[in-house]
């Protein structure tokens, strides 16, 4: 299973972008998936997933209203939408996928197989 993230790039604060990930490998509809960012410096943190069995999503905390994640299935990928971002978001973003297609206990991204890349994302002005 290979998992390709892009999207990342420099804005402004307020400003929005779109993470994708393309899952190539396996079966790309039974996983779990999972956006996580590492700033400099910092643990990584569980950004948001995505569960295949009941479509149900899950958010970080300081994510939630400003961020969403969605699945393409025709594509084979999944989204981040990240709005209204803050000098805050900047990190590289990774995206993973776990076998055990569920998003409890998501957010230290442990049980995650399989990971991409990362794509930085800086929002500064």
């Amino acid at each position: 299973v290979q998992l390709q993230a892009s999207g990342g790039g420099l804005v402004q604060p307020g400003e929005s972008l779109r993470l994708s990930c393309v899952v190539s490998g396996g079966t790309p509809g039974y996983y779990a998936i999972g956006w996580f960012r590492q700033a400099p410096g910092m643990e990584r943190e569980g950004v948001s997933c995505f569960s295949p069995v009941d479509g149900s999503t899950r958010y970080a905390d300081s994510v939630k209203g400003r961020f969403a994640i969605s699945r393409d299935d025709t594509r084979n990928s999944f989204y981040l939408q990240m709005n209204n971002l803050k000098p805050e978001d900047t990190a590289v973003y990774y995206c993973a996928a776990d076998d055990v297609p569920v998003c409890s206990g998501y957010e230290t991204g442990l049980q995650y197989e399989y990971w991409g890349k990362g794509t930085l994302v800086t929002v500064s002005s």
